[in-house]
């Protein structure tokens, strides 16, 4: 097995508490946020580094000279969505940087788990195999859940292969 990169254990305090803020900060914003459908989302215009500055730079336009601002345009509208955007933009990146570590983390740990539970199901059935007692018992209940067991392909053939997600 490789060298364990997750090493320091996050206590279950520290697990709950995360849980307990992430959740009010969600509460919090339920009555503000957007819920887009997988099509709306596709639909809209999106707001990068270079049109972020372009907004902010016609939203000020738009607040020193009004006369430039066309009539069916609701400046009342435009003032919210640019702050709630504005506002918004540094949390979004304090939670993509959370998500990538969260990420990051749930699958080192994962995977080294993963490597650790491989290693207790091949050793117990080579324990099995060696009719080394309570082995067989524990070695066929793993087996049900091995994720690597053989399995039907669409074809009907025996395929066998690994879980990966």
């Amino acid at each position: 097995m490789k060298g364990n990169k997750h090493t320091e254990p996050i206590p279950e305090q520290v697990i709950t508490q995360v849980h307990t803020q992430l959740s009010a900060i969600l509460d919090q914003l339920r009555d503000y946020v957007t819920p887009l459908t997988p099509q709306e989302r596709h639909s809209l215009l999106k707001m990068g580094d270079k049109s972020l500055a372009f907004v902010k730079k016609a939203h000020d336009y738009a607040v020193d000279n009004p006369n430039l601002v066309p009539s069916f345009l609701d400046m009342a509208d435009f003032e919210k969505d640019w702050q709630d955007a504005h506002g918004l933009w540094n949390i979004l990146n304090l939670g993509k940087q959370l998500v990538e570590l969260l990420d990051d983390t749930v699958m080192s740990a994962g995977s080294e788990a993963y490597h650790a539970a491989l290693a207790v199901y091949h050793n117990t059935q080579a324990a099995a195999k060696q009719d080394v007692p309570g082995a067989k018992a524990v070695y066929e209940d793993l087996k049900t859940r091995f994720p690597g067991g053989k399995r039907r392909n669409g074809s009907g053939e025996t395929d066998t292969g690994t879980e990966t997600e």
